[in-house]
């Protein structure tokens, strides 16, 4: 009879349990935010995709790939560094920007930014480094990055956004990330700071089977075994930021018919990474590390460099060897996505 009773009353407390909670465990847990009033979703099930309408500014293949050219020569004793930073900061004042060198111990960055309507909307910062290693040329690593930077100087400097665009252009990324690193331990500079996009080495592909590696000691595999795709890592903290890539193949481009110069977008590997790389430090080497440690979403965007390049760190990355179409469809799609950043009013993960 005893054992009875405690049956009748587990029974109860089970209908009680399931009654009061039910809802809650058989919902789908997932991570939103806001973004240009869109709502940005990560559900553990799968959603049918959103369309979100924007009209992004279209890229200039010619103009992009010219100032790689002009960035065709070592980028790493004291007077190249000199050189480049000369011609960034000409090309900056061409386009109506204001521009700023930031010296630091052993170097020299860059840094404009353009003011949006909203300054409670906070800012967007897209940065990329110029220094090579010692004989290289760097067309990939990173006047690619560099010419993605003065692309989007040109395209969004008359623009009117509630988003503040910031711009950086990093000095000795190579010898340690130090032009990184001294930008974040400037606090003015992360002052309302909403996410960051590091741009390093975006300009190479390879379309044969293989050519594409996985990083070892990483579980994990790449969309893809051709070169043929662009990485966006990301931490975990900073999902909406991340996401900004991933659901930019559901963005349905408003794009006048008569642009000729309107590219096939490259597929996106996304790959949020948890603990901000502590223990996988083969992500870490960029200049998107340094916000990771100060609490910042940060995005590096990459064509993978040396999983991909043979190029990598040699005399033989040149322009010739940039893969024109990717680049070109690389380049687009970081405006794209730059273009919903800029007009959100919603909130993106904030500092910590």
């Amino acid at each position: 009879m005893k054992k009875n009773i405690i049956f009748i009353i587990l029974i109860i407390i089970g209908i009680a349990f399931a009654v009061l909670f039910g809802d809650k465990f058989l919902s789908q847990p997932q991570e939103t935010a806001v973004i240009n009033n869109i709502q940005i979703e990560t559900p553990l099930v799968e959603k049918e995709p959103q369309t979100v309408a924007i009209n992004p500014p279209q890229v200039d293949s010619q103009r992009l790939f010219a100032n790689v050219e002009k960035l065709n020569f070592q980028r790493f004793t004291d007077s190249e560094r000199r050189r480049t930073r000369d011609y960034i900061t000409k090309e900056l004042q061409k386009l109506g920007w204001e521009p700023t060198l930031e010296e630091f111990p052993t170097g020299v960055n860059v840094f404009t930014e353009k003011q949006g309507r909203d300054r409670n909307a906070g800012s967007i910062l897209i940065a990329a480094h110029y220094d090579t290693v010692f004989k290289s040329p760097g067309a990939d690593d990173n006047a690619s990055g560099v010419a993605v930077l003065l692309e989007i100087a040109r395209l969004f400097g008359s623009s009117s956004t509630p988003r503040t665009l910031q711009l950086a252009f990093f000095d000795k990324e190579e010898a340690g990330l130090l032009g990184s690193r001294a930008f974040v331990n400037n606090p003015a500079r992360l002052e309302n700071l909403r996410g960051v996009i590091v741009l390093d080495m975006v300009g190479y592909a390879c379309y044969t089977s293989g050519c594409q590696k996985s990083p070892s000691g990483l579980p994990i595999t790449p969309i893809s075994d051709k070169g043929d795709f662009l990485a966006v890592v990301g931490d975990t903290e900073h999902l909406p930021l991340i996401n900004a890539f991933k659901n930019i193949d559901n963005v349905e481009n408003n794009l006048n018919n008569n642009i000729n110069n309107s590219s096939k977008l490259p597929p996106v590997f996304t790959l949020p990474v948890p603990l901000k790389g502590v223990f996988t430090p083969d992500v870490l080497r960029s200049d998107h590390a340094p916000f990771w440690l100060q609490g910042i979403g940060a995005l590096l965007v990459t064509d993978t460099a040396n999983l991909r390049s043979y190029y990598y760190h040699q005399p033989s990355d040149i322009p010739a060897n940039i893969e024109r179409d990717f680049f070109t469809g690389a380049a687009q799609l970081i405006v794209n996505v730059t273009t919903v950043l800029l007009s959100g009013n919603g909130s993106l993960a904030t500092p910590s």
